[in-house]
């Protein structure tokens, strides 16, 4: 990939189905997607790839927990097929990890190891791991350094990080479209 050969190509060529602005790993999915399909696609960065929104993000490929609560489960159920599907399709970026969940109540208890766990039901198949509420004790040994007073117990649950740089730049050498 030659910067200044690619900017030579777009004086010859002028007309694109899709033009994409970021080569972030959003902007670079879109890019290939869109080349396999055979559209003539352009993508334009301003800088490098994942050089902004993507190099300041999480890294958290997770399945929308935050939109269960929020009662969006059409969202939920989109976004951890999503989460699956790259976990399964590019394993060598993608880790599982597990959160802990402090609760300082036993309805907090309650209400976070129900949600999670319908959370974790909802993933089907593509499931990463069991929700499992755990004791104050438990608790303590997975967060030493948390404040244990009230300390009701935890809830522990399955999400996945990936490394967005990483799967941007695999994304931009798999097919071959205009960068």
């Amino acid at each position: 990939m030659n910067r200044n050969v690619m900017l030579q190509q777009l004086d010859e060529e002028t007309i694109w189905d899709i033009i994409i602005i970021g080569g972030g790993a959003t902007g670079l999915g879109t890019a290939v997607d869109a080349a396999s399909r055979g559209y003539k696609t352009l993508l334009v960065e301003q800088y490098d790839f994942t050089k902004g929104t993507s190099s300041r993000s999480t890294k958290l490929v997770h399945g929308g927990v935050r939109y269960l609560a929020q009662g969006n489960i059409k969202l939920v159920r989109e976004s951890l097929k999503e989460r699956g599907l790259l976990m399964q399709n590019a394993p060598h970026v993608c880790t599982n990890l597990s959160f802990v969940v402090p609760c300082y109540s036993f309805w907090q208890k309650i209400y976070y190891g129900m949600g999670l766990k319908l959370y974790n039901l909802m993933s089907g198949k593509l499931s990463l791991g069991k929700t499992k509420i755990i004791s104050s004790k438990k608790a303590r040994t997975f967060l030493p350094t948390i404040h244990p007073k009230k300390l009701c117990g935890a809830v522990v649950y399955q999400d996945g990080q990936f490394d967005d740089c990483r799967l941007a730049i695999k994304l931009a050498t798999t097919t071959n479209f205009n960068l």
